[in-house]
């Protein structure tokens, strides 16, 4: 379903290029990553781009996601020197520990200098995981468009905080290709990649099949079922049942429970879910420099 997705347009392959060029006039990058997909939400091309270059991790949408969790993926992302953060980028929570630690990088760079110089970002990450939201709230104004749908974000812009920091802003870039198809489903999962070219029924039920195995009660619960099968179509025919998407002649609406379930997950309507678990990921890493 995800593979053959045409999803690398220009604007990704130009802003590629804009990250290039702008690299060497930032003092840190802030990569925006969705705290329910850690890893599916980092791209890459970004860490190849980045290098050495300080680097603060933003964990978004952390209330959205399993909290537990939260504090074990920020342990794993702290360990290549990153500063990690948990936010909340819509309600701003989390935003006054972002400037402390922007005043505190500032103080650092001016230290012994005559000449104070205003601390110069460029904030990254793929589509849909916030970017905007975060610079809206660090401006206090609507200075970048926000949606719940990725590509919102066009061109590059240089920000001015009131503080005098410069802020660098650019649209969501995603990948080439995904070596692993989970990442592909992860992201569409969360929105990362446009819903009009997915087959949202099919969608939907890769996602109960994620839920029955790794959050079984949360989904009983939502959505009042007695017990849950294996058989994730199973499940997802019961969701529709027990909440009437029903057609003539008795057919499962499944296009309407479909969207019902994506949209309840992305809103966090199911319950804290976090769909990549950090131990999980420390034991491939271990795997693999085995």
């Amino acid at each position: 379903m995800i593979d053959n997705i045409n999803w690398y347009p220009g604007h990704m392959k130009k802003t590629r290029e804009l990250i290039q060029e702008n690299l060497k006039m930032v003092d840190l990058v802030i990569e925006v990553i969705d705290a329910r997909i850690p890893v599916s939400s980092r791209n890459p091309i970004i860490d190849e781009l980045v290098k050495s270059k300080q680097r603060i991790i933003i964990l978004n949408k952390s209330d959205l996601s399993d909290r537990t969790e939260n504090e074990k993926w920020a342990e794993v992302l702290r360990k290549d020197g990153s500063i990690v953060l948990q936010m909340n980028c819509m309600t701003g929570q989390g935003v006054n520990q972002l400037f402390k630690t922007l005043n505190r990088l500032q103080e650092e760079k001016n230290q012994g200098q005559i000449r104070k110089k205003p601390l110069r970002m460029m904030i990254v990450g793929v589509p849909n995981v916030g970017k905007s939201s975060l610079i809206n709230r660090m401006t206090g104004k609507k200075s970048a468009k926000t949606g719940d749908r990725p590509g919102v974000t066009k061109g590059k812009q240089w920000l001015a905080l009131e503080n005098g920091m410069q802020l660098l802003d650019t649209p969501g870039i995603l990948w080439p290709k995904f070596e692993d198809p989970k990442v592909g489903l992860n992201l569409a999962f969360c929105g990362s990649i446009k819903d009009e070219i997915l087959d949202m029924a099919t969608l939907a039920l890769e996602l109960i099949k994620v839920l029955t195995a790794d959050y079984p009660d949360l989904l009983k619960e939502r959505y009042k079922l007695d017990s849950l099968s294996e058989d994730g179509l199973e499940n997802m025919e019961a969701i529709a049942i027990k909440r009437g998407f029903i057609l003539s002649g008795k057919r499962i609406d499944y296009e309407r429970c479909a969207k019902t379930v994506l949209d309840e997950f992305r809103g966090g309507i199911i319950g804290h879910i976090t769909l990549e678990k950090a131990q999980a990921n420390i034991e491939k890493g271990q795997g693999e420099a085995k």
